[in-house]
């Protein structure tokens, strides 16, 4: 089974790689993907190992929770804190560490979908250490109740607390029933008097924030204050130790600082220290807290007490800064995709009520007004507007729309009223689709990103075997070396050698790339993908739909001793029975209401065209094949496009040409491919040969192969995979309905125009929102961009190392170098990493 698991409290790069390795050693995984940047694992597992996988990840991580956010899923929720409760909320797990309240705690959950029993399942854990509230804790169910309204919770950061109001709030006057979702802070409550809601809501606001200190009740959802970077409640550690550190300094000479510097040592870097020999314990020993302790550990040894207390000092400022500047970088990507509408205005019987779009059922009344974002799916039945659908597709001009045109969830109403019939549910609609897609393309990892992973495995033991040679070597073979000055160093070079900068920086760097080109309405499923984009150097087009316009249109009229109007009249009479696409475009073309009671007599000829009576007299409309089977004399036409001839009452009337344009932007998009660096530009189609050789001759294509049939296509793509040269990519750009196969055979397969299918957005590698194939260059543009980015930083993550490594042998930095060439360099490749957000 696939599921994709997310771990909060994730905050190291180093330690997602550690919780991938492991976890993907576990009998019955076959693959594992941890995303330092989303913080979620996807993973293939067997069934029934869930359980064992959250234990792997605690027994690395004790601080991560594991939710299982799988969709379609009910999350799954596994917590283990070594600040707070401490107990999981799983199955069958009982636990010697947890809450620290010296109470027996009794869970109580529901497990039809992991037990299959279908009973209610009571577990006691006694627990020792964790939670400092000194309650009883009950986990509970969360429920969503059907119409009840919402009021939203924020600072409430405790799941076992949360059960706590919603028992108090389920107690309350007037509460029919009440359901506090503590993943979402969504409070559900159900009034029994729907006349004294608003007091109810008021005692809810008043009440809760007596039950849980610091704990707000709103009635509109906002965002919740996060503590400041610089907040001391949140790093008083580090503060008492720059305090005890600076007394320490001040009274150096006295025989007594010795013991303030360790105090400050303790205070500032004791969770360092604790973390490294935990890890030790657990058979993970080559990381960042490993390579602090023993650096800073043997700093004091060798008498350089103030340099130790520095370096674990500024090591943690670094952190800190390092935490805010990660953390600030995925809010500036999530913010790119924005696109969610917080509300949706029901209609119920002409009244309007503001609910969730989550609420919301196929077929519902919606009203959207001007300035609101399109919450869901659906079809306009009232009203006229027009729409700004930059978040989805990156086009700058507004969309105007009508009754009986289809809208997208995510884009944002100008001007007009509109109400809109629902045509999907909230987990289906664009938007939804959409986000799912970006936030999961950090499943499918570059080469790029494995490398560096692979590479952080061997880098840091072999930095680490150096660093032992460093000290071994010179005392073994050089006389009078000074053993404390060869230990400093290579106590230096330690410090050194933690790869973070590259660790964090790439994947954040795809991550950004990805978001970017979400911008601009490029959907690219992976980083994969992204990075085989900068090698693109032969691009195969789909015809219709994607060079063209896919849709038939009548581009010439010419009568036979007939007006226009009269020939048009005839033909829109004579197809006006058939549903032909052919025929749709005759009757958009005449424009005119048609009379059917002029018609009899109507008979299709099969491969030839239609035979009608009209007014009753005899109209045909087809091809030569049927002018020829009636004797009807005309003049055979040679045309790019599908001829209709037209004859009434035994006479040639004439002929329409139907075609299907060419698209505005086709030829620009050809010459900024070449321009780009793209050698060859194919095009392959069923149709016939002297229309594709007309289209190629106008978009001045490379190569064009025509007539073929689906199989046909993915042989064509074969062949030119084959004279592809080495490092080089292949992509084929289709309307991703009826190419999936050639799609899926390229490189990389690129649907156009697919927002609105969900074969395309299935079939491709790559979506272009907007129908217009020069967006492919804009995404191999911001490939590249982002791919030179990540080069920087690994050029410039390993130069300064190993610079300072070398200046390090020849006794010329010190760890105060260390550090910068450590925290220093990563804080400047996540800052670099973020430029691949802009786009011009």
């Amino acid at each position: 089974m696939e599921k994709v698991y997310l771990l909060e409290n994730l905050d190291c790069a180093n330690c997602a790689m550690k919780i991938e390795k492991k976890v993907g050693k576990l009998k019955g995984v076959h693959e594992v993907s941890v995303d330092f940047v989303s913080k979620k694992m996807f993973i293939e597992h067997e069934e029934g190992m869930m359980e064992e996988i959250i234990h792997c990840i605690h027994d690395l991580e004790p601080d991560v929770v594991v939710k299982d956010i799988t969709k379609g899923k009910k999350e799954h929720h596994a917590h283990h804190h070594e600040e707070g409760c401490g107990h999981e909320y799983t199955h069958e797990h009982h636990h010697e560490e947890g809450c620290g309240c010296g109470h027996e705690h009794t869970h109580k959950h529901h497990h039809e979908e992991e037990c299959g029993c279908g009973h209610e399942h009571t577990h006691e854990h006694h627990h020792e250490e964790g939670c400092s509230c000194g309650h009883e804790h009950a986990a509970h169910e969360e429920r969503v109740i059907a119409g009840a309204d919402k009021l939203y919770i924020n600072g409430l950061d405790c799941a076992s607390c949360a059960a706590k109001v919603e028992a108090y709030v389920q107690k309350m006057d007037n509460v029919h029933d009440a359901s506090l979702n503590f993943s979402t802070g969504v409070l559900f409550v159900e009034v029994e008097d729907p006349s004294k809601k608003m007091d109810t809501f008021e005692k809810i606001q008043k009440v809760v924030p007596t039950l849980e200190d610091g704990v707000v009740v709103s009635f509109d959802k906002q965002e919740e204050k996060k503590a400041s970077m610089f907040s001391f409640k949140d790093n008083y550690r580090l503060y008492l130790g720059i305090i005890l550190f600076i007394i320490a300094i001040i009274f150096e000479k006295q025989d007594w600082s010795f013991w303030l510097f360790f105090a400050s040592y303790i205070i500032a870097g004791g969770k360092v220290v604790y973390t490294a020999l935990r890890n030790i314990m657990r058979g993970e020993v080559f990381d960042e807290n490993f390579l602090m302790s023993v650096a800073t550990i043997g700093a004091f040894c060798v008498g350089a007490n103030e340099e130790a207390v520095a370096v674990m000092i500024f090591y943690e400022i670094g952190e800190m800064f390092q935490s805010y500047a990660v953390n600030r970088s995925r809010k500036s990507i999530s913010s790119l995709m924005n696109i969610r509408a917080d509300y949706a205005n029901l209609l119920v019987n002409g009244v309007e009520k503001r609910v969730d779009p989550q609420d919301i059922k196929v077929d519902d009344i919606i009203l959207v007004k001007p300035g609101e974002r399109l919450p869901l799916d659906g079809v306009i039945i009232n009203g006229s507007s027009s729409l700004d659908t930059s978040a989805l597709t990156g086009e700058s001009m507004p969309r105007e729309v009508v009754p009986e045109d289809e809208v997208l969830a995510g884009v944002v109403n100008l001007n007009g009223v509109i109400t809109i019939r629902v045509t999907k549910e909230y987990g289906e609609s664009t938007v939804s689709r959409i986000l799912e897609l970006v936030e999961n393309a950090s499943s499918k990892k570059a080469p790029m990103e494995k490398f560096i992973t692979k590479f952080a495995k061997v880098y840091t033991p072999t930095v680490v075997g150096l660093a032992i040679l460093v000290v071994l070597l010179p005392v073994i073979f050089v006389e009078g070396a000074d053993f404390n000055q060869w230990l400093y160093r290579a106590l230096t070079f330690l410090v050194v050698s933690c790869p973070c900068a590259l660790v964090i920086s790439v994947p954040l760097g795809m991550f950004a790339g990805i978001g970017a080109a979400s911008k601009k309405g490029v959907l690219i499923k992976g980083g994969n993908y992204l990075e085989a984009l900068k090698d693109v150097d032969t691009v195969v087009f789909d015809k219709t739909g994607t060079l063209t316009k896919g849709v038939f249109g009548v581009s010439e009229c010419v009568p036979s001793g007939k007006e226009t109007n009269q020939l048009m009249e005839y033909a829109a009479y004579a197809e006006y029975y058939s549903n032909h696409p052919i025929a749709s475009s005759i009757r958009k073309a005449y424009a005119k209401d048609i009379d059917s009671d002029k018609l009899s007599d109507y008979e299709e000829v099969a491969g030839n065209g239609v035979r009608v009576l009209y007014e009753g007299k005899e109209l045909l409309a087809g091809n030569h094949k049927l002018m020829d089977a009636n004797h009807i004399a005309y003049e055979q036409v040679k045309a790019i496009g599908t001829i209709i001839y037209v004859a009434y009452d035994h006479q040639y009337a004439g002929y329409v040409l139907i075609s299907d344009e060419i698209k505005e932007t086709s030829k620009a998009a050809i010459q900024t491919l070449k321009a780009s660096g793209v050698k060859k530009c194919v095009m392959l189609s069923g149709d016939r040969q002297e229309v594709g050789e007309a289209v190629a001759k106008t978009l001045a294509l490379d190569e064009v192969h025509m007539q073929l049939l689906p199989a046909d296509k993915v042989k064509k793509v074969e062949m030119l995979l084959k004279k592809e040269a080495d490092g080089k990519k292949l992509a084929f750009v289709g309307d991703g309905i009826n190419d999936a196969p050639v799609l899926a055979r390229a490189d990389i397969g690129v649907a156009m125009g697919g927002i609105g299918s969900d074969a395309a957005i299935e079939a491709a590698d790559v979506v272009l929102m907007k129908d217009d194939p020069a967006a492919l260059s804009i995404a191999m543009r911001i490939a590249r961009k982002t791919m030179g980015i990540l080069w920087q930083n690994i050029v410039f993550s390993l130069v300064i190392k190993i610079g300072i490594l070398i200046l390090t042998i020849f006794g010329l930095s010190n760890m105060w170098m260390g550090v910068f060439a450590d925290v220093g360099v990563t804080l400047l490749a996540v800052l670099n990493s973020m430029r691949a957000l802009k786009v011009e």
